[in-house]
């Protein structure tokens, strides 16, 4: 039998199994990193859109905050306005006591001394001039008497309106400040919700792009492997068509051969064997009859030297005319 170096033929089948391996795994490879990119941009889009939300509900949180601030400052302004109205009120009520007393106590003294007539004021006046004086006095006291009613009065009704008016303001303003944080505390909460959704899609995109990363790497590797596996099995099968044989009579592939070669593996493998069964012997397996129909000598061909061989397989193989003298010309496609 043949001494193959290196085994050339089971280097061969073990490198074409590996390299069908390698392309496998290499092809799972792709489709996974063609996944985890469609992920990836998915991701992004994501991100992106949430984002976008993110920040307009910001814009809408800032926005109620600047109305939630107009509403305490206009709140804080109608305190002081109603504090201060509070405090003109107190004043007015001190003045309407003060006059009440001064006109209880004018009160008592008409009614304690009789009213002066008339004629009391013209008799007990030493003249004129002081007539005139009692009279006016008279007059102007009754007309400030009634000025501080007047004024103690509306200055009253002032005060109470406005304090009315006041309070309904603050109470406006009370309602609208309230809404505005109620606002205000939902956008927070949504702006919270969103920012948490945007921070978790940013993680398992990082973590994608990682895988991503890490599978385009593998498939690099997958690719060099295939790549050197394809050399290694150019570099067998060339090594498997210029195989030498041990010496011994045993020839290779360039040695000469009068039929091509791959059908002299498939006869003999090389060698020059004795008859088989069929009688069939020599290098190129030939027949006794086919032997001496074609010019052979002897009784057998592998009792002949192998350039006698060689002359009558060229004259049976006459350029494929005789292929079908070799049953390995069918089994190798070789004619």
């Amino acid at each position: 039998m043949p001494a193959l170096t290196g085994s050339a033929t089971g280097d061969v089948t073990q490198l074409q199994n590996k390299l069908g391996s390698t392309q496998s795994q290499l092809n799972s490879n792709k489709q996974h990193e063609h996944s985890l990119a469609s992920r990836v941009t998915e991701l992004n889009g994501q991100v992106s859109t949430i984002s976008d939300q993110v920040q307009l509900v910001q814009s809408r949180e800032a926005d109620a905050r600047d109305q939630l601030a107009t509403y305490d400052a206009r709140l804080a302004a109608a305190r002081l306005a109603v504090a201060r109205e509070e405090r003109h009120l107190t004043h007015v009520r001190h003045v309407l006591a003060h006059a009440r007393r001064a006109l209880a106590d004018e009160l008592v003294s008409q009614y304690e001394q009789p009213q002066q007539s008339m004629v009391s004021v013209l008799v007990n006046s030493k003249g004129f001039q002081q007539l005139l004086d009692r009279l006016q006095y008279l007059s102007m006291a009754r007309r400030q008497e009634q000025s501080v009613i007047t004024f103690a009065r509306a200055a009253r009704s002032h005060a109470e309106a406005a304090a009315a008016r006041l309070i309904v303001l603050q109470h406006g303003d009370t309602s609208a400040a309230d809404t505005a944080q109620t606002q205000t505390n939902a956008l927070a909460g949504m702006n919270a919700v969103l920012s948490s959704q945007q921070a978790a899609l940013s993680d398992e995109r990082s973590a994608q792009s990682a895988a991503l990363s890490a599978s385009q790497a593998q498939g690099a590797q997958l690719q060099s492997a295939v790549a050197t596996i394809e050399k290694q099995e150019q570099a067998a099968e060339q090594a498997e068509q210029t195989v030498s044989y041990s010496s011994g009579g045993e020839l290779g592939a360039t040695a000469g051969w009068a039929i091509p070669y791959k059908i002299v593996l498939c006869e003999s493998g090389g060698e020059n064997l004795p008859p088989n069964s069929a009688g069939a012997s020599g290098y190129y397996q030939i027949l006794p009859s086919t032997w001496r129909g074609f010019g052979g000598s002897g009784a057998a061909a592998y009792l002949a030297s192998k350039s006698e061989q060689d002359a009558v397989a060229s004259r049976i193989w006459n350029g494929g005319a005789g292929a079908s003298n070799w049953a390995c010309s069918a089994i190798t496609g070789v004619t």
